[in-house]
């Protein structure tokens, strides 16, 4: 199999019908808050250089108009009768479109509007079937790691081929119904996970897979039909829409058999009296009215779909060509500084999207975080991001100088509007400062 084809990028046959999108790319949008000034030592005001993206992205400009464009009209959805709620009704479901089209979904796949990632998988989880195992690897965010009942944990692969390796000899152990979890972008390193094999093995198996493609799509175009994932699972916020939304997309039969979610208005088709007991409720059979109880993030709906038409509007092909520009030159930068660290579980040539995290040596990583900031204006997020033996793995028990003892590191990530300046200020003040140690 090719590195390519590991890595998840898409049949040529595929490639070209998304491709065929109709006019030219137009010009990267612009993000909210780029002109922001923030105060530094000595009192002064500097423009701030945001690189905490993999945390949270900054709202894109065609987001926010898209949210203020929906609100004089905002109102109640699939159960009114007036102008607005119709309206406001055909937008949220409009926006489910929208972003099943963006994932490049089965046309059949829900699309069941979540508050983010973690909710997103912890609803996948409640809807296993009976006796599910989940094979998942000791590298994956918290939110990949914990939710499931019945769970086989592997240790992170010294290579890609491993994963597949490890995965494979997992789930041929397992019986019964059996689910393997993996992260396709990791949100600690940045390296690009083998999900298109992956998948494979899992079916190979009959078992089916979920992808956490949180740190994937703001950089990268995903197919979930071509690379034939069963689940994919996703946040607004860090797609350049950060009004409270995500989402679950995948396959019906396991989501419409699951307990509802929440259990509540518009998760029901009728309710019975009290003595016919549980029996007496009927359940929506229709995974998206059944796990979206009462009223739904509509806006955050309207958000989500506005960051994809955005993105894929703008051609992935400029963005991703600009990406691996900027951190080819934060990488090269960071390397050229003594004492610093970079992480990586696959080598410093593995595939990789924005996201660089490091340690600078007798420095804790808080103390880098907070001098870039309090000094340089610089925004980074310090810890360990949520994937603590992920973290332990790559920098042992005492790396970083965490104050519980454990693994943690400094993580910049880039994306639309990070620029040379943002990336060389933080490289010239990891340096000044490592100079002080």
């Amino acid at each position: 199999m090719s590195t390519l084809t590991i890595f998840g990028s898409v049949p040529a046959q595929a490639a070209a019908s998304q491709d065929a999108q109709p006019a030219a790319p137009r010009p990267v949008p612009a993000v909210l808050g780029a002109d922001l000034e923030v105060p530094v030592k000595g009192g002064r005001l500097v423009g701030y250089a945001n690189l905490d993206y993999a945390a949270s992205a900054p709202c894109l400009e065609p987001v926010s108009a898209a949210v203020a464009a929906a609100l004089p009209a905002y109102s109640s959805v699939h159960r009114g009768a007036g102008y607005a709620s119709q309206l406001t009704t055909a937008r949220y479901e409009q926006a489910r479109h929208t972003v099943r089209a963006f994932a490049g979904a089965r046309p059949d796949d829900a699309v069941v509007f979540t508050r983010n990632t973690t909710d997103a998988t912890n609803l996948l989880a409640r809807c296993l079937p009976e006796g599910t195992t989940t094979v998942v690897f000791d590298s994956e965010h918290h939110a990949s790691l914990l939710p499931w009942e019945r769970s086989v944990r592997l240790a992170p692969p010294a290579f890609p081929g491993a994963a597949v390796r490890a995965a494979d000899e997992a789930l041929a152990a397992v019986d019964g119904p059996k689910l393997l979890v993996v992260t396709a972008a990791s949100n600690v390193t940045g390296e690009l996970w083998p999900i298109a094999a992956l998948a494979h093995i899992a079916h190979r198996h009959g078992a089916r897979i979920l992808v956490d493609a949180a740190q994937l799509v703001p950089h990268r175009r995903l197919n979930l039909t071509a690379l034939d994932l069963d689940y994919v699972a996703f946040s607004g916020h860090k797609l350049y829409a950060p009004f409270g939304a995500g989402v679950l997309i995948g396959r019906r039969d396991w989501l419409a058999a699951g307990e509802p979610y929440l259990k509540g208005g518009g998760a029901v088709r009728a309710v019975g009296t009290p003595s016919e007991g549980p029996e007496g409720v009927d359940w929506h059979d229709d995974p998206e009215p059944r796990h979206e109880a009462g009223t739904p993030n509509v806006l955050g709906a309207i958000a989500v779909a506005a960051a994809c038409d955005a993105l894929t509007a703008t051609g992935w092909t400029a963005l991703v060509r600009e990406e691996e520009r900027l951190v080819a030159r934060l990488r090269a930068g960071l390397a050229a500084v003594d004492g610093v660290r970079e992480l990586s579980l696959w080598g410093p040539d593995h595939p990789r999207v924005g996201i660089v995290s490091f340690t600078v040596d007798g420095i804790p990583a808080r103390e880098v975080a907070e001098v870039l900031s309090a000094e340089y204006g610089i925004g980074v997020r310090d810890g360990k991001f949520c994937a603590h033996p992920f973290l332990r793995h790559l920098l042992g028990e005492s790396g970083g100088g965490c104050e519980d003892g454990t693994a943690s590191a400094v993580r910049a990530s880039i994306g639309i509007g990070t620029t040379d300046e943002h990336v060389d200020r933080l490289v010239a003040a990891v340096r000044d400062l490592a100079s002080r140690g």
